[in-house]
């Protein structure tokens, strides 16, 4: 099978185009002398008469040959011949008249005829014409019909080699400095990364001082981080604020289907680019282009990160001075292998972050700024804890909280406070709740409430082991709301809704403390239904609980004196001695949990009832029922079990 990629390949040589296009001349000539026939030479009489054929009844004897040509045309043509004449004779009828002459002359006063045959029509090519018409014009205008999609394809394919197949090349949008909306200003703290854009800023504006320390390259600009922290916008800032044109292109309008084509948009791109002088080049989600190269076995597949490399490489002539490349991606080196080639291309790499708490309450409050009054009970609106609850949010999904909470706004007739907002999180990130689906399974109610509470136990539970008033826990709790209403998009019939926590690196101590609040459910099963009685519901918990010991134990050795990631160790036997250590890991960590939440039988049974009748028991709701139920939460032994949990924690790791 021929090899169509080196095909095209060879043809981007200069030299195999034109030694192909010769040949392909040659090729045309050939056909058309062999198809050159000699023309019988013999005066024609053209005409349109039918009477003509009618009049051959009476001249029969003296015909020497009657031809109906093309008797399916549109046009039939009557050719014929009288004896010692030289003349040939064309009757030129329509398709509707032949019929009815051939059956009512032809056929009735038996004149012989025949179907003229395409050799005799080859040699014969001025009888078909009409009287006056140039025959090469004709031959062209009969070539062209009959290969009209012919033509049409071979021309569509040049075009798709020289300019891309519609749809699959890079569609660039140029965007003036006056079009671009916003400034740096709506960027809501993240004064580190201002910090990067002012220095940025300030080493395009000064070029020739940096040139004066040998910095002439390009200022290449890599932006990289979570999705909806502002890349784009912050390019567009950035562009308006230099005053320059931004030309916005995505990374994956590259991937054109054919070699060449991305190479192609790229030389496209930087000649517009080139042309307008100073600018901006803006390729988003281009993560494709830094993977490595050369790994698989299509080298070509590396041609359209060669072309970048080379563009990115430095300016070879005074016409691309001006052109600054910023590229944006959701990941960077230190999560995902990425091309060193490529890497050291972007002398500014800027890195963007999820906010923080103070951050998320300034965006809060700026998207909320933005209504008319009236909107906003800015007295019932608790910004704190609505950062809060919004932890691991990025700036695009907190103005979504936000646009959902106007939503309901609008559907309720209600004006927007703490409670709208927390609801319209909710609706935002876990999606729609039925009560009735829920309610439909009755018999089922009873040990999703009971799951649920022992998860919720099992977050409390170190805190109130400690001594704590349930003041203290409750402000200690990251508790949001415990329901047991079903939620399609989780495919669970309950949940525990809780706000996530800013900060990234976690303890042993607090990882075990995850596993633990997540085995809280099954272990809340086992207490009231016996181990036999453990529901399918707590696979979701069980997998995570499974990916977090994984980590604990093979990746990060966090239970033995060496330090080494087990999951590289590719020899014989390390898998089945890592499997036995997470098993009894796990063995441990699930063993105190079921002995944990005995202590909260009786404590969990009685807020069973009221979480049934009520569905949903909001963080102050709990904390309110546990007040009244304080007598419940005696321990007779916690301290001597949480200080059992810590001794077998440093016997392992001795």
């Amino acid at each position: 099978m021929p090899n169509l990629a080196k095909l095209q390949l060879a043809l981007k040589n200069v030299y195999v185009r034109i030694v192909a296009g010769l040949l392909f001349v040659l090729l045309v000539g050939l056909a058309i002398y062999n198809a050159d026939v000699v023309q019988d030479t013999s005066p024609l009489v053209h005409s349109q008469d039918i009477s003509r054929i009618t009049a051959l009844a009476s001249q029969k004897d003296k015909l020497e040959y009657l031809m109906v040509a093309k008797p399916l045309s549109e046009s039939p043509r009557y050719i014929f011949k009288f004896k010692d004449a030289p003349q040939l004779h064309v009757v030129k009828v329509p398709s509707t008249s032949h019929l009815s002459l051939e059956r009512e002359v032809l056929l009735k006063n038996a004149i012989p005829y025949s179907i003229a045959k395409e050799d005799y029509l080859a040699s014969h090519k001025a009888a078909l014409l009409d009287e006056g018409q140039n025959a090469a014009s004709a031959e062209a205008i009969a070539f062209l019909k009959r290969h009209a999609l012919d033509i049409f394809l071979i021309l569509l394919i040049i075009y798709a080699i020289k300019f891309g197949i519609p749809g699959m090349g890079m569609s660039a949008a140029v965007i003036m400095p006056d079009k671009l909306k916003g400034s740096m200003d709506d960027l809501i703290g993240m004064d580190d990364i201002k910090q990067e854009v002012l220095h940025l800023e300030d080493m395009i504006r000064n070029r020739s001082e940096y040139k004066s320390h040998n910095i002439d390259k390009p200022f290449n600009v890599m932006l990289t981080g979570p999705a909806g922290t502002g890349k784009t916008k912050l390019v567009g800032y950035l562009a308006k604020k230099l005053n320059v044109p931004l030309i916005q292109a995505s990374g994956s309008a590259l991937e054109s289907g054919y070699v060449g084509g991305g190479s192609k948009a790229l030389n496209a791109l930087y000649r517009k680019a080139c042309a307008r002088g100073s600018c901006i080049i803006f390729l988003d989600e281009a993560q494709t282009l830094f993977m490595p190269r050369g790994r698989g076995e299509k080298k070509w597949e590396d041609d359209t990160a060669n072309t970048l490399l080379g563009l990115l490489d430095g300016v070879k002539s005074d016409k691309g001075a001006g052109v600054i490349w910023v590229v944006a991606s959701n990941f960077d080196d230190a999560s995902v292998e990425m091309d060193e080639a490529m890497l050291r291309r972007f002398s500014v790499k800027i890195n963007f972050r999820l906010p923080n708490k103070g951050e998320r309450g300034a965006l809060l409050k700026n998207f909320l700024g933005r209504k008319k009054d009236g909107l906003v009970d800015w007295n019932d609106l608790d910004l704190g804890q609505v950062a809060e609850m919004t932890a691991n949010l990025s700036p695009a999904l907190l103005e979504t909280v936000v646009e959902r909470a106007s939503m309901i706004s609008i559907q309720e007739k209600a004006i927007i406070n703490t409670d709208l907002m927390f609801r319209a999180f909710e609706r935002a990130t876990l999606g729609l709740t039925d009560r009735a689906t829920t309610a439909e399974k009755h018999k089922q109610r009873e040990r999703v409430a009971l799951h649920e509470l022992g998860h919720f136990f099992m977050q409390i539970d170190p805190y109130l082991r400690q001594g704590m008033t349930l003041a203290e826990v409750k402000e200690k709790s990251h508790l949001l709301k415990i329901s047991t209403e079903s939620v399609s998009k989780l495919g669970a019939l309950g949940y525990v809704l809780q706000s996530g926590d800013d900060v990234s690196l976690r303890t042993l101590e607090e990882l075990e403390q995850d596993v633990i609040q997540l085995y809280g459910g099954v272990a809340a099963e086992e207490l009231f239904y016996g181990a036999r009685g453990i529901s399918v519901g707590s696979q979701n918990d069980i997998e995570k609980a499974t990916k977090m010991l994984n980590l604990m134990v093979n990746r990060l050795s966090m239970y033995s004196r060496s330090k080494i990631d087990y999951t590289q160790l590719k020899h014989e036997g390390s898998g089945e001695h890592t499997i036995r250590q997470v098993e009894a890991k796990s063995d441990e960590l699930y063993s105190y949990t079921l002995g944990a939440i005995r202590d909260y039988k009786a404590v969990i049974e009685s807020l069973k009832d009221t979480l049934l009748d009520q569905y949903v028991l909001s963080k102050d709701a709990v904390f309110a029922l546990l007040e009244e139920r304080r007598d419940l939460l005696a321990f007779h032994v916690a301290s001597q079990r949480l200080g059992n949990l810590k001794l077998c924690t440093e016997a392992a790791a001795v």
